[in-house]
């Protein structure tokens, strides 16, 4: 498999500050226009340690560096291959050969469905030839180099929606979507008439069934952040474009399970002609809605079989058929003790009771579960998640509005509901992860330059470092590994961010190359006695963009093991002190993954 050199015809401008044992080396790149050229070309100079922390002059390190990454440790490093063309698109666990060997029934066969240990790809996924970097927020918003993601089906599908437009080398995206071809802030606008979505009372949304995630793109500048999803290629590649476009998505369904997420999370939930059968099976899509619906909250259908008397003709289904559809959805929704607030066109929206005791009292199907929280790989139940004090206590009328909530004490740690985690042990962590942000950006002067857009914390504990970061420019995706004891992932959807559950012995629910920057603290440390720890840098490395950046926070011992491991996957690596210096335990290790593409002929190129 052959490789051609770096050469100088990506122009690159890299400032480097030789390391002494307590100071920190800077990371930047002049970056190109992005969506155009090849990629950002942010060359890593692995200097030695010196007493000297002066910066040196400007160096171009294309022509001479040759992607050669400097190991002292003398051993031979073990050297990850590209995998072969067909993986471009890989997600390890919804691919669609596995998924035909499950039960189509409630939509088993596009759930989550990770291959066993022998079964995984021990190779590196490679960039489609002409990959690009992705132009910067807003601009993404609207446009997609095709390169990136080059799939025309839905513009072809959904042409007169407005979903996608193919423009030359780019896609754009109008805004439209099935029910709101007039676009999305439009849509919003008569969503905020009815919820209070443009003051701060309204700040995390789940979108299911979300195609392209225009709803999501659009309620940014409101200050609403959505966690939207939708299964593996129902539509092509549609949560490809949206992380694309820098929206926060995942691959996801409604199906057998119940979603990676905690109860009490999101202020908003919405399904815009999501296809869900929400009166199905008793309800149980809507229950798990309730579920992870925050006391107060809002629940937004739109589409059949809302208005179905004025709409069943186009719609072209029988009126008995949706006139019986929207009668269990009203009679499950009366169950749930939600309030219908409003009916417009084919919209409805509901709002969950702050306080649903009184309402609750008297029903016989309660979840039996001592822990609501629990929802890794559990089966979805046709019951009702009980209002126990503590989620009394944590309903949305103790949250303060965004943005004073980001770092205000979360009432899920006022009410004592996180084991171990008091007020003081809070608000201590805020100033830690503070301290630590801030070293990370004299690190790598481009963490607030609008370059990195889709980040993910793969261990995001209190969400003290997405809290830290926040920013017009940036999102985080907040990882809560399965394993721990504390189960923190409550409070970080309290703070107004967003995060999901998962395990990191599996894959990612995302596709290839869908996230800028990963920040991994103490990760490898939890894992490592759990699972290979050269499995989990294969799923970074397949999900991080090239030329996008990593930083390892971890016990000395640790940090060193990786660095050897990723000194054969073509990441440019530095280990550094704790910004408290050398004889603190714990290290930081630095790394920029290398710009390289599958060609024509199967071999990769670096440019």
């Amino acid at each position: 498999m052959a490789t051609k050199s770096t050469t100088g015809t990506r122009s690159s401008v890299s400032i480097f500050i030789v390391v002494g044992l307590c100071c920190f080396f800077y990371l930047l790149g002049a970056w190109q226009r992005s969506g155009f050229g090849k990629g950002d070309s942010i060359a890593l100079e692995m200097t030695k340690a010196g007493a000297d922390c002066s910066v040196l002059p400007n160096l171009n390190f294309d022509t001479h560096h040759n992607g050669r990454i400097i190991d002292d440790s003398g051993s031979k490093k073990k050297i990850f291959k590209p995998c072969k063309a067909r993986y471009i698109d890989h997600t390890p666990c919804q691919d669609q050969k596995r998924a035909m060997k499950f039960p189509r029934e409630n939509m088993n066969y596009r759930e989550r469905h990770c291959p066993p240990q022998e079964q995984k790809l021990r190779c590196l996924i490679p960039a489609p030839k002409g990959y690009v970097t992705p132009f910067p927020w807003p601009k993404s918003r609207d446009y997609v180099p095709y390169a990136n993601a080059p799939y025309k089906s839905l513009t072809v599908e959904k042409a007169i929606q407005n979903w996608i437009q193919y423009e030359g080398n780019v896609f754009r995206f109008p805004g439209g979507g099935t029910q709101f071809p007039q676009g999305a802030d439009r849509y919003i606008d008569q969503l905020a008439s009815v919820i209070p979505i443009d003051n701060g009372t309204v700040r995390t949304a789940l979108d299911t069934g979300c195609g392209v995630a225009s709803w999501g793109a659009y309620l940014w500048k409101r200050k609403v952040i959505a966690m939207s999803f939708a299964p593996r290629d129902s539509h092509q590649a549609q949560v490809q474009f949206a992380l694309e476009r820098g929206v926060p998505a995942v691959i996801g369904v409604l199906g057998t399970i119940k979603m990676p997420y905690p109860s009490n999370a999101f202020d908003m939930a919405h399904c815009s002609r999501c296809l869900i059968p929400w009166g199905a099976n008793d309800g149980i899509y809507m229950m798990e809605v309730d579920r992870v619906l925050r006391p107060g909250g809002y629940w937004v259908l739109s589409g059949p079989p809302i208005n179905w008397n004025n709409n069943y003709r186009a719609w072209q289904r029988p009126k008995e058929d949706l006139e019986e559809e929207q009668r269990k959805i009203e009679d499950i929704a009366k169950l749930l003790c939600w309030e219908k607030k409003s009916e417009f066109g084919e919209t409805a929206i509901w709002q969950k009771k702050l306080n649903t005791d009184s309402c609750r009292a008297s029903q016989a199907n309660t979840c039996e579960s001592s822990d609501p929280d629990s929802v890794w790989y559990k089966k979805m139940e046709a019951c009702i998640t009980p209002s126990t004090k503590s989620n009394s206590e944590e309903g949305s009328g103790e949250l303060k509005a965004f943005p004073e909530r980001l770092f205000s004490v979360p009432p899920r740690i006022t009410s004592g509901s996180v084991p171990g985690i008091s007020v003081e042990t809070y608000l201590e962590d805020n100033k830690i992860w503070k301290k630590h942000v801030n070293a990370y950006k004299r690190i790598n002067k481009l963490i607030d330059s609008g370059r990195y857009r889709n980040i993910m914390d793969m261990n995001a504990g209190l969400g003290s470092f997405a809290a830290a970061l926040e920013s017009p420019k940036l999102w985080v995706m907040n990882v809560v590994p399965t394993l721990p004891e504390k189960n923190t992932l409550g409070v970080i959807y309290e703070r107004g961010l967003i995060g999901i559950y998962h395990d990191w012995c599996e894959g990612f629910s995302t596709y290839p190359r869908t996230y800028d920057f990963i920040h991994a603290s103490g990760v490898f440390s939890l894992y490592k006695d759990r699972c290979d720890i050269e499995d989990i840098l294969l799923e970074m490395d397949r999900i991080l963009r090239p030329e996008g950046a990593v930083i390892i926070r971890d016990e000395v011992e640790v940090v060193v093991r990786v660095q050897k491991i990723v000194g054969g996957m073509r990441w440019d690596t530095k280990m550094t002190d704790h910004e408290d210096g050398p004889l603190v335990p714990e290290k930081i290790l630095v790394a920029v993954k290398q710009y390289w593409v599958m060609d024509d002929n199967n071999s990769t190129s670096p440019s």
